[in-house]
């Protein structure tokens, strides 16, 4: 990991919104509304638009942080129009090194 930390340091701090996305991401592929009702469900009070989701989702492409996803469910249960992703390998480094991040930061406010 330690020729990793440049690049992962570049992502960091991650936004909240990016973080909550990775979070969701980490758990299987979801489309975008998905993942704000996976944000609702883990009981987090500041919830993002859909707007802002959805300029996240793209920045998090563009950073190679996530990816869209071909798979998709039975058709019976799927809308065509929805936008599934996927967490990558380097989202998934990222999110583990924004969480040490945070609790490192929690522990010195103890």
């Amino acid at each position: 990991m330690g020729t990793d930390r440049p690049r992962l340091d570049a992502h960091l701090p991650l936004r909240r919104v990016e973080f909550h996305i990775l979070l969701s991401l980490a758990a299987g592929e979801r489309h975008g509304y998905g993942i704000i009702q996976d944000i609702e469900a883990r009981g987090e009070t500041s919830v993002p638009d859909v707007g802002t989701m959805y300029r996240a989702l793209a920045r998090m492409v563009e950073a190679g942080l996530i990816q869209a996803s071909a798979r998709r469910p039975a058709p019976d249960t799927d809308d065509e129009r929805r936008n599934y992703y996927r967490i990558t390998s380097a989202g998934l480094r990222v999110a583990r090194a924004e969480a040490q991040r945070l609790g490192a930061l929690m522990r010195a406010a103890r």
